[in-house]
């Protein structure tokens, strides 16, 4: 009888492809990569993902999008670009449920193999140096607590990587070079998370 390989699919934007980065050191492929280390047996992760995109970018695309019917795990990472456009967090709300919805349907309705990341705080960041900070991380802070209650709602798991994020102050090697998105070594810390969590859903 041939062994079951398991299937990941990862929902987002810029911060899961790995922007920045090789596309092995993005976070759904090093999750991947700690499984198989673990004699566990896993396709590449699928992503739907794109540098730029909102929560209603994410949900038109995978409107329009043939993927698997069910997936074994399912990360979703959406919102940082909402907030940097300065969208109304009311339309964030619609999309996350519909997002968080199609993430359900696409694990086989098994709430627990659907993993919820909250969004970065790029505010610390090189990038925005020019930027108000504190504005940032508030408006972060609000868009992941719609995460975070809708997560709650639906019984989902939801994994904090913002207060690692925000060490970027301090610590500019969990930057990519670009000075906005992440270092292969940063994510590292976000697969060990997930690799955990699907792990305790496989034995």
């Amino acid at each position: 009888m041939s062994k079951h390989i398991h299937t990941l699919l990862s929902l987002g934007d810029s911060y899961t492809i790995g922007e920045g980065v090789a596309l092995h050191e993005s976070f759904p492929y090093q999750t991947i990569q700690l499984l198989r280390s673990k004699g566990l047996h896993f396709h590449a992760p699928e992503m739907v993902a794109e540098t730029g995109w909102t929560s209603f970018e994410l949900a038109e695309h995978l409107l329009h999008t043939q993927l698997n019917e069910h997936y074994d795990f399912v990360t979703l990472l959406i919102g940082v670009n909402n907030q940097y456009r300065g969208l109304q967090i009311e339309e964030f709300k619609t999309d996350f449920e519909f997002l968080l919805k199609k993430a359900i349907h696409f694990a086989g309705d098994n709430i627990d193999r659907v993993m919820v990341l909250s969004i970065p705080d790029w505010g610390v960041t090189p990038f925005a140096k020019n930027r108000d900070a504190a504005i940032i991380s508030s408006e972060i802070d609000q868009y992941n607590n719609v995460c975070e209650n809708m997560a709650q709602q639906y019984n989902i798991c939801f994994v904090d990587i913002t207060a690692s994020t925000r060490l970027a102050k301090e610590d500019s090697s969990i930057l990519a070079k670009d000075g906005l998105h992440y270092s292969g070594k940063e994510m590292s810390d976000w697969a060990e998370i997930l690799a955990t969590l699907i792990m305790q859903q496989i034995s």
